[in-house]
């Protein structure tokens, strides 16, 4: 079927099961690749463009790789003829020095990894070796170089995102606060706290002391001095359990750094969004029952999932419009960006009297037709995230973003309205006005939409 290589018998070239010895010059073609100053050649098969995988053939003449199944048929194409001169080439051996991993290896080992991306499901196709194995050989021969100095490098000090503690507590929050002047604005904030006695001005509890005032010395010849006596501890123990509580009290509130009232309020003021006010209010009961650092990262941690489920309700409003990739979604919000400062732009160029034409010395003269001027429409809210929003059904959330009205105070509007309703078995729109005090057009949209689904009924 072709000229037999002078190297090879006539049995082998047949069987196809011995490659020829490399001793003749090995061609320098587009396919050959020098791996540990070892000549490879790579690619696919010329022919049905199948992937080489152990043996395949090497035409002399034409400079291609064409699979065996190929060969065995006798494939004729372009240029090559069955009768060229060939050499039987193979992907078994030793592609790197000082490693055992093969041609064929190291093949899998890269088709896999581009594959998974996983190293646990790339370690399955390759049953004798371990997954360490398999991750020191890549990183020693590919990302290290070893193998071959003009494989791709990598930047190894990549610039990895900061890990996100779950808490902010600081040690400078429970230390003792300044020592502010008195009548001083610094003063008055510590609540009556004098941090030179370190107790307040006001304690609490503080009529405990009258327990103590009205013991008086019991006399040793009295009959009932044991009796008067146990009397007395007993009034000692209560005084100091309740000198512990008082104690105990001081520590929560130095250690919590709520000292400062102000600071404290602010502080829980960047939860309103995520946990919101309601929430944590109900959470700062449970403050005296564990550590600072553990309190905050109750609120990190609550804070964090918030974000979280923010971040999921944006992914639901993109997928919504048809949106698959995060690409497109980033590509979304700028395009969203950029029309809204459009927008403004050209809000502000047509409110410059500059270039009113109206304003201009022929403003007599009719040059446009004249419109009617429409009714500006809301332009729609962003409420994604908001406090209120997962208590919302999806027209509602429509209603809240055309009306621009945030969720929570749409939801103490609609209660007053409902209530009213119980109360008078219909409401008049006049009368949602009195009790709503809002703007009148949003008024109506509100009451519309509430008849429309039913919440209240007008007069018959």
């Amino acid at each position: 079927m072709a000229n037999v290589n002078t190297d090879l018998t006539e049995e082998d070239a047949a069987d196809l099961q011995f490659p020829k010895d490399s001793t003749s010059q090995i061609p320098t073609t587009s396919t050959l690749v020098n791996v540990s100053d070892k000549n490879v050649i790579l690619g696919y098969c010329s022919n049905c463009y199948s992937e080489i995988v152990l043996r395949y053939i090497y035409c002399e003449m034409c400079k291609i790789n064409i699979c065996l199944e190929c060969f065995s048929k006798g494939a004729e194409f372009g240029k090559h003829n069955n009768n060229h001169d060939y050499r039987v080439l193979t992907t078994n051996f030793l592609l790197f020095d000082n490693s055992d991993w093969t041609a064929e290896e190291e093949l899998r080992l890269l088709d896999s990894l581009i594959s998974y991306g996983n190293w646990s499901l790339v370690a399955l196709d390759f049953p004798n070796r371990t997954l360490n194995e398999i991750k020191e050989h890549y990183e020693y021969f590919y990302l290290d170089k070893n193998g071959n100095k003009n494989l791709p490098s990598y930047d190894k000090d990549l610039g990895l995102p900061e890990i996100v503690v779950p808490y902010r507590f600081r040690l400078t929050d429970s230390e003792d606060p300044p020592r502010y002047s008195s009548n001083t604005i610094g003063y008055q904030s510590l609540a009556g706290y004098n941090p030179a006695r370190g107790d307040f001005e006001n304690e609490y509890d503080k009529s405990a002391e009258d327990l103590l005032s009205s013991l008086e010395t019991v006399d040793t010849s009295d009959p009932l001095y044991e009796t008067l006596t146990d009397i007395q501890c007993s009034v000692v123990q209560s005084y100091n359990n309740r000198l512990q509580e008082r104690q105990r009290r001081k520590t929560i509130i130095a250690q919590h750094g709520l000292l400062v009232f102000r600071k404290t309020v602010s502080w829980l003021h960047r939860y309103d969004a995520t946990i919101t006010r309601s929430v944590y209010e109900k959470f700062m009961r449970f403050m005296h029952l564990c550590e600072p650092t553990k309190f905050e990262m109750i609120l990190e941690g609550l804070h964090r999932a918030g974000e979280l489920k923010i971040k999921i309700q944006r992914l639901i409003q993109l997928r919504k419009l048809g949106i698959t990739t995060l690409d497109e979604g980033r590509m979304y919000l700028k395009l969203q960006e950029m029309h809204e400062e459009k927008k403004k732009q050209l809000k502000l160029f047509r409110n410059n009297p500059q270039f009113n034409w109206k304003n201009s010395k022929n403003a007599n003269m009719e040059i446009f037709p004249k419109f009617s001027k429409k009714r500006s429409s809301f332009v729609p809210l962003d409420i994604i995230g908001m406090p209120g929003y997962d208590d919302l059904s999806e027209k509602e959330r429509d209603m809240c973003s055309t009306v621009r009205l945030v969720p929570v105070t749409y939801l103490e509007l609609k209660q007053i309205l409902i209530s009213e309703n119980s109360k008078m078995g219909h409401v008049k729109l006049q009368t949602a006005r009195r009790l709503l005090k809002i703007d009148v057009n949003k008024t109506r949209k509100l009451f519309d939409f509430l008849v429309t689904e039913g919440y209240i009924s007008k007069p018959e």
